[in-house]
């Protein structure tokens, strides 16, 4: 069977306004149309008989003794699914809402004292910083960001800046895969290891990794890792994932207790009361989409196209590029001309202007006193919107 052709071939797929060119796939995903219906109907089939569906089917555990009917649950047949994707032993996966709740999970599992410390960098999703930030301000512990050499990104540097920030009192590490304004790929191994030198555990926020990058994460050797599915992985809005490493699942919950509470880490995180299951159910056949058009040739494709954005963009506006080709993966962000702008309300205009005007959706921010466009490359994606793209933004800056 021949595979599809990548580009605008695709778009059908998706349910997309006609005429927009969308260049954002990484700030919340987009799911794809068969995901979408296969959702759909898990819902229409629950509603048909909710409490046997609910209260028999979705969990293993004893629920106000209601055990599951089938050989295996929903949940743990989805989650079994998804950690052969992500190189995982399902029992040390379970399903969150997105990579916030896990990293809220986490850092709210731990046993903070006073004079703690909780190490991030800068480059972080703002709200883990504000995670860390609340539950450290709740012990009398400390958030310590690092500043990181960006731009001018360097392996030996970063290995370097994480290193010095580490100290005696550091009782955990937080750092990215996939940094989300720079789109930057950290070295997550080496700082695994580095770390555990230390004695620190690690907390890897993965949220734009799983389905952009190949992840092992049995192999990886972090404490905990946590991702979206809905981003590079095709499932419904919202579903993630966080794996608990062999020996990190004790005093690790969910921040809604429920009736699994002390039972087993997927007990705890596959009921959380009512809620909507089927994001969680449907991802698995986001990760059959992605295999049926062959996952190793759809990363190839995006970083490819990422790559050739990077050049064509940075070319255009005469600005340097602040990494090379092996740092950086689907997404790429690159610097505008310094006289575009350099605030983050700037950035809000020019994005809007973008969005409302010409129709291209793309993710604009400020950083270091300069404008900032993070382009998306995904498989609907083709080199003619890096140009709309670069046209819609030469009459504006």
């Amino acid at each position: 069977m021949s595979l599809p052709t990548f580009g605008h071939a695709m778009l059908p797929e998706w349910s997309f306004e006609p005429g927009t060119t969308y260049l954002n796939h990484g700030t919340v995903g987009a799911t794809p149309k068969r995901v979408t219906q296969a959702q759909d109907a898990l819902r229409a089939l629950f509603e048909k008989q909710p409490s046997q569906h609910l209260l028999r089917e979705i969990t293993d555990f004893r629920y106000l003794d209601q055990p599951s009917i089938r050989p295996q649950s929903r949940m743990r047949e989805a989650a079994t699914a998804v950690a052969e994707f992500v190189g995982a032993r399902p029992d040390d996966l379970v399903f969150v809402d997105n990579a916030t709740a896990g990293v809220n999970a986490v850092v709210g599992s731990l046993d903070l004292r006073e004079g703690d410390e909780v190490v991030l960098d800068e480059l972080g999703y703002g709200a883990v910083k504000l995670i860390a930030k609340h539950f450290a301000s709740r012990a009398g512990a400390h958030v310590r960001v690092l500043e990181m050499p960006y731009p001018g990104f360097d392996r030996a540097l970063i290995l370097k800046a994480y290193r010095d920030a580490i100290t005696p009192r550091t009782r955990l590490l937080i750092i990215d895969h996939v940094c989300s304004g720079s789109s930057l790929v950290l070295p997550v191994p080496e700082l695994i290891e580095m770390a555990h030198a230390a004695g620190v555990p690690v907390l890897v926020d993965g949220a734009h990794a799983p389905g952009a990058h190949a992840l092992e994460l049995s192999a990886l050797g972090a404490d905990w890792y946590t991702g979206n599915l809905h981003k590079w992985a095709m499932a419904p809005r919202s579903c993630g994932i966080l794996y608990a490493a062999p020996g990190r699942h004790e005093g690790l919950h969910p921040a809604v207790i429920s009736w699994g509470y002390g039972q087993s880490l997927a007990a705890e995180f596959d009921w959380v009361g009512t809620r909507d299951f089927t994001p969680y159910l449907a991802a698995p056949v986001g990760i059959e989409f992605m295999q049926q058009l062959g996952v190793a040739r759809m990363r190839d494709y995006q970083r490819d196209l990422a790559w050739d954005a990077a050049l064509r963009l940075s070319r255009g506006w005469n600005t340097e590029l602040p990494f090379e080709r092996s740092q950086v993966g689907s997404m790429v962000t690159v610097p505008l001309p310094q006289h575009a702008g350099s605030t983050a309300m700037d950035a809000h205009r020019l994005r809007l202007a973008l969005l409302v005007e010409d129709r291209i959706e793309v993710q604009m921010h400020s950083f270091r006193g300069r404008l900032w466009a993070r382009i998306s490359a995904q498989v609907y994606n083709e080199s003619a919107d890096i140009e709309r793209l670069a046209t819609a933004l030469s009459h504006r800056i």
